[in-house]
């Protein structure tokens, strides 16, 4: 016994009816695949095949739908490593001049420091030399000046080891931000041999 002939008509009219589907199917991944990019949300197999109405077997097995979805991972992971890489430079560069005002105010604080010394040195030198020949109201302002002096070097010498401090920190916290990007470089690394 024979099968009945199926009228070509209706062959022609199934497989345009599966040509569209197919069509349609693509199309959906297309802008399944566009809305994932524009929100930057992870894409995979599963999720695409969810949200475009599609199974997952058809992404796997249709070579246009499984070559839209692979391009559009590497898509995307490339542009999370440049967003990655782009926070990480503003952040070390947020650090770095943090780290550069900081070496400043240090350099700038020990120049003063040193300044008042050498102020305090000369005052010093002067009382000693000339003190036979200062009034007793010479003496005393001279004196109130040397307290005073001292008391801004003191002040100064605080402020140079605050300066260190922060200056200690920031370097820290590059150090830190670079061992972190290097474990982020690692772990990217990783993921996309990881990728099929």
């Amino acid at each position: 016994m024979t099968a009945p002939a199926v009228p070509a008509a209706r062959t022609a009219r199934a497989l345009e009816a599966r040509r569209q589907k197919t069509e349609a199917s693509l199309e959906r991944i297309k802008d399944t695949l566009d809305d994932l990019m524009k929100s930057k949300t992870p894409i995979s197999m599963a999720t695409v095949a969810r949200r475009a109405d599609v199974s997952r077997t058809f992404l796997y097995e249709h070579e246009d739908a499984r070559t839209l979805v692979t391009e559009a991972i590497s898509r995307a992971a490339g542009r999370r490593i440049q967003d990655r890489q782009a926070e990480q430079d503003a952040l070390e560069a947020s650090w770095r001049e943090r780290a550069l005002n900081a070496e400043d105010a240090l350099k700038t604080t020990h120049t003063e420091i040193l300044n008042q010394r050498e102020q305090i040195a000369d005052l010093l030198g002067q009382l000693r030399d000339l003190q036979t020949q200062w009034t007793e109201e010479d003496i005393v302002r001279l004196t109130t000046e040397n307290i005073n002096l001292k008391k801004r070097a003191r002040q100064l010498t605080a402020e140079n080891k605050t300066l260190s401090e922060r200056l200690a920190a920031a370097r820290d916290n590059v150090r830190f931000a670079d061992k972190r990007i290097a474990d982020l470089e690692v772990q990217i690394a990783e993921q996309s041999q990881d990728t099929p």
